[in-house]
């Protein structure tokens, strides 16, 4: 499918075949092009949980609003990030680059993350953000539906996941063949008014 094709076809599904098993060769497809999204200093601060324990996933639809896609969709990816991954090994994020290239970004690195929470959490949310829309529009192009969702209880789940101390959780995503199409777009905004030109007024 054409990138552009995708990117206008993707829509949030909601309704999922719960019978269909997405084949791992599939879902390790997906994964591996989720991961070529950018991050700030090529830290890769994404974890993906990829859940498919039934289980689980019923005690996260429990905590998510009863959203049904969190139990039938064939994949449900729970984005995370680890915020501390820019003091983890750093080098190994540059490792096949010139060595004075990998030299000047992990010395900058620290310095550029040290003391500030807010960005450390920020940048982790970025990665998490760049990941998802990759993640969703492989999929879409796959011939795969999905549907971000951050209408859960994060804390819960995150207890649930034992995200680790020094992760956040972001979105989820579920995967699937749909069977029901998106309803029509809501509205969307016209390009004047969500772009702006060289400055604001």
């Amino acid at each position: 499918m054409d990138t552009f094709e995708a990117i206008y076809a993707r829509r949030s599904v909601k309704h999922y075949d719960p019978d269909f098993v997405m084949p791992d060769a599939d879902l390790n497809k997906l994964l591996e092009a989720a991961i070529q999204a950018p991050t700030s200093f090529n830290i890769q601060h994404w974890r993906f949980v990829v859940v498919r324990d039934a289980e689980l996933r019923k005690q996260i639809r429990a905590l998510g609003n009863d959203q049904a896609q969190m139990t039938d969709a064939s994949v449900l990816v729970v984005m995370t990030a680890d915020v501390q991954a820019w003091r983890k090994d750093p080098q190994r994020y540059w490792r096949d680059a010139p060595a004075d290239v990998a030299k000047l970004l992990v010395d900058w690195m620290g310095p550029f993350h040290e003391g500030r929470e807010w960005l450390q959490r920020d940048e982790a949310m970025r990665s998490i953000g760049m990941a998802s829309q990759t993640l969703m529009l492989a999929a879409k192009a796959m011939g795969y539906d999905s549907c971000p969702m951050i209408g859960f209880d994060l804390e819960k789940v995150a207890e649930l996941i034992k995200l680790p101390a020094d992760h956040v959780i972001g979105n989820m995503i579920a995967i699937g063949k749909g069977t029901k199409p998106a309803w029509p777009k809501p509205g969307q905004l016209l390009l004047d008014e969500v772009v702006v030109q060289n400055k604001f007024a």
